[in-house]
């Protein structure tokens, strides 16, 4: 009986290391992902990493918006279309699952 024990124990931590992985490697992936699509969708005119300079003079380094706005609020805004900004921000329109990579990489940064 000792030795199962033994062995149940080791499977569990075993398992729970590799649960705690797989979370991990899912999270990096999420923060790639919100990286892209800011990079691809954003950096023309904003700073989108920890040091970089934002090129619009009025776009917000994107390491400083949690000063502005708490995260959580963007969510809605990104779903619905943010269309305030800088004067010549285009409408930017997210799907779920993007807007919760773009704040995962987001939060990153703040």
């Amino acid at each position: 009986m000792q030795n199962f024990t033994l062995r149940t124990g080791v499977f569990a931590a075993l398992f729970a290391a590799a649960c705690a992985q797989a979370m991990a490697d899912e999270a990096d992936e999420l923060v790639a992902y919100g990286r892209e699509l800011i990079e691809t969708n954003c950096s023309s005119c904003h700073a989108v990493g920890a040091t970089d300079e934002s090129t619009h003079p009025e776009a917000p380094p994107f390491r400083e918006l949690s000063q502005r706005y708490p995260l959580e609020a963007l969510e809605e805004a990104f779903a619905e279309g943010i269309v305030v900004g800088h004067p010549d921000m285009p409408v930017f329109i997210a799907e779920p699952d993007q807007i919760d990579a773009i704040l995962t990489y987001l939060a990153t940064l703040q």
